[in-house]
């Protein structure tokens, strides 16, 4: 189902988002944070990542339904042109098609800001429990990600030891000499149009 609207995501939008992630912070391993962060925390986060990467919104019938952004993949220069990647959806808004269209929303933005290479750091399990299912893994799988690694036993959250993957996804040739990529500050007038 594609019938969200996407759109950049405003300082103003922090108490709407926190909303969507609470729960995953409370009730699941998907992240790994422990406590939820406050209005004022998730307002620098969201202005953080828009001096550089997009952080968009999705909203379906006038609600935020799903957000998704990226972010620095490593601080040296010479990764410039790989970003992580971060999607979370509201509860009741899990598999009709919003995280798809955010992702795809944020394909197209860190393509034409000259990204190549996108990167996701995943929670995983060997067996699933309250807490984790393998779903984030065969949802980055379905939109053309593929593993790249993993590391064993390094998130304890809920009393459980739980794995971290690595995904990645590239968006786009690497030539011998790329294109420096842009800030999303740069590109921002492009979207809007």
């Amino acid at each position: 189902m594609k019938d969200c609207t996407i759109r950049i995501a405003k300082i103003q939008d922090a108490k709407e988002l926190i909303s969507i992630y609470a729960p995953y912070v409370e009730k699941t391993a998907i992240t790994f944070e422990y406590t939820v962060p406050t209005i004022e925390e998730f307002e620098k986060r969201i202005e953080q990542v828009l001096e550089k990467y997009p952080y968009l919104v999705a909203e379906r019938h006038g609600e935020i339904v799903g957000y998704a952004y990226a972010g620095t993949f490593k601080g040296r220069a010479a990764y410039d042109w790989a970003v992580e990647t971060t999607v979370y959806v509201r509860e009741d808004q899990k598999k009709t098609g919003v995280g798809q269209q955010l992702y795809e929303a944020l394909e197209k933005t860190l393509a034409l800001q000259n990204i190549l290479n996108l990167n996701a750091c995943i929670a995983y399990t060997q067996e699933e429990d309250p807490y984790l299912t393998k779903d984030s893994v065969a949802f980055h799988q379905h939109l053309g990600y593929r593993l790249v690694g993993e590391f064993h036993q390094c998130g304890y959250k809920f009393g459980r030891w739980y794995n971290m993957v690595w995904m990645e996804k590239h968006i786009g040739e690497h030539k011998d000499f790329p294109e420096h990529p842009k800030t999303f500050k740069e590109i921002q007038d492009v979207m809007e149009d």
